[in-house]
């Protein structure tokens, strides 16, 4: 993610800088009204520029999947490219009206003349400005309910639904209020580029079709209640289901007016489209989802999606499995696939953490998985019962290779432990939060 994000801030100030360095300016203009244009030019690319990857993003690209490390890091990517590119309209926007601040410090003299536009285009441009302001309004406001976690997810992603909207509002802006040197020069190409991408992943959202190639229907077969906190949901899907991978997740819509929402498979693939998954009531919808679902109910599942595969484990590394609560369920897929054969079951210790391991639902379920694949050793962690997990018990070393799902908080915390004891493990973690 983060290389992916310095990559396009470096790319943008690249063609910014050379813009600036080609730019004859007039020999009476004054410094601090060329540093607000410039200002004005760079925080307008930088957001079009992100907001256009945020949207490309959106339409759940698999080709990226493998170089950002799964889906779950695609939308990650996608979420903070939004807050940044919302963040640099904002400050986009403050530059504009600092132009009134800079008139009553240091007057008119000095301003840079306005490219002159008559007709149609002019029209069109000074619609452009009235769009781009409104558009930034609602955006500033779509960004404060995004981080308000508090806010309902249902209305949230209603609200959501007009980013694409907003996003082609601002392309409009953008097109028509860049300078007209830009089109001539690698900042015009740049901008074409993002701004097509950008349209394209707006269209496709707005069109309904992200993710069609990649959806099944079935129904619900059975649902149990291992605890009272999780319900354990079997679906059977049509032909339309090519299979997954242990490991990998899939956006399971059982409510069309609720919408997609992303679970990781707790089953193997046997190839009889029967998959299966462990939901803990962790919020409004799913502290509901037990009173709503029963099987005969119709499903519709989209992906697999995700790179947090057993086949990716390095057989040459030491294997070290932690899992946190219901972050269990990507380890419970892979155990389970390893039950036809154990003998390719690689060297691990599987350590789950809970509070009270002698009420946990998965525990027996893990201690009868791994009773027939000797080379899994599991170690389970009651907090309750006084045996938390310490770092140090982990047995890490620079060989190690760590795959983690499970609460934030504890992945930090795991983190920061070993990077106090100097262990350079390679530490594989599932970024499972959409919005």
């Amino acid at each position: 993610m983060k290389t992916m994000l310095a990559s396009l801030f470096a790319l943008v100030a690249a063609v910014w800088g050379w813009d600036v360095l080609n730019t004859s300016f007039p020999a009476n203009a004054h410094p601090l009204w060329i540093a607000r244009q410039e200002a004005l030019y760079l925080s307008g690319l930088l957001s079009i520029a992100l907001m256009s990857l945020a949207m490309l993003l959106a339409t759940r690209p698999t080709w990226l999947e493998a170089s950002l490390g799964g889906m779950d890091r695609v939308y990650r990517t996608h979420k903070w490219a939004g807050i940044l590119a919302i963040s640099f309209a904002a400050l986009h926007w403050l530059i504009e009206l600092g132009g009134g601040l800079l008139k009553s410090s240091i007057g008119r003299e000095g301003r840079l003349p306005k490219e002159k536009f008559t007709g149609l285009l002019e029209i069109m441009r000074d619609l452009s400005k009235d769009m781009g302001e409104w558009a930034i309004y609602v955006v500033l406001a779509m960004l404060v309910i995004t981080l308000w976690k508090k806010f309902p997810y249902r209305s949230w992603r209603l609200l959501h639904r007009a980013m694409p909207i907003l996003y082609l509002m601002l392309t409009f802006h953008a097109a028509l209020l860049a300078p007209q040197d830009y089109w001539v020069q690698p900042a015009g190409a740049l901008l074409a580029i993002l701004l097509t991408a950008g349209t394209y992943g707006a269209v496709r959202s707005l069109l309904g079709s992200i993710g069609t190639s990649r959806k099944a229907s079935g129904e619900i077969v059975a649902v149990e209640y291992p605890a009272h906190d999780i319900t354990t949901v079997r679906c059977r899907l049509d032909s339309g289901w090519q299979g997954h991978h242990p490991g990998q997740f899939a956006f399971v819509t059982f409510d069309d007016r609720e919408g997609a929402h992303p679970f990781t498979i707790a089953s193997a693939d046997h190839g009889d489209r029967m998959i299966s998954f462990q939901i803990k009531a962790l919020g409004d919808y799913t502290n509901q989802l037990s009173v709503h679902l029963e099987p005969g109910q119709a499903v519709h599942v989209e992906g697999p999606y995700g790179c947090f595969e057993l086949r990716r484990c390095d057989p040459t590394a030491r294997q070290i499995w932690v899992a946190g609560g219901i972050g269990v369920t990507p380890f419970l897929a892979w155990l389970e696939s390893l039950q036809a054969d154990p003998a390719s079951a690689p060297l691990a210790d599987l350590h789950y953490c809970t509070r009270d391991q002698a009420t946990d639902a998965f525990v027996p379920q893990l201690q009868a998985l791994c009773a027939s694949l000797p080379r899994v050793h599991l170690h389970v962690h009651g907090a309750r019962q006084g045996a938390a997990l310490e770092v140090a018990s982990l047995g890490a070393s620079k060989g190690s290779e760590i795959w983690f799902c499970g609460p934030a908080g504890l992945a930090e915390a795991l983190r920061k432990g070993l990077r106090s004891m100097g262990t350079m493990a390679r530490f594989h973690q599932e970024a499972f939060e959409m919005r």
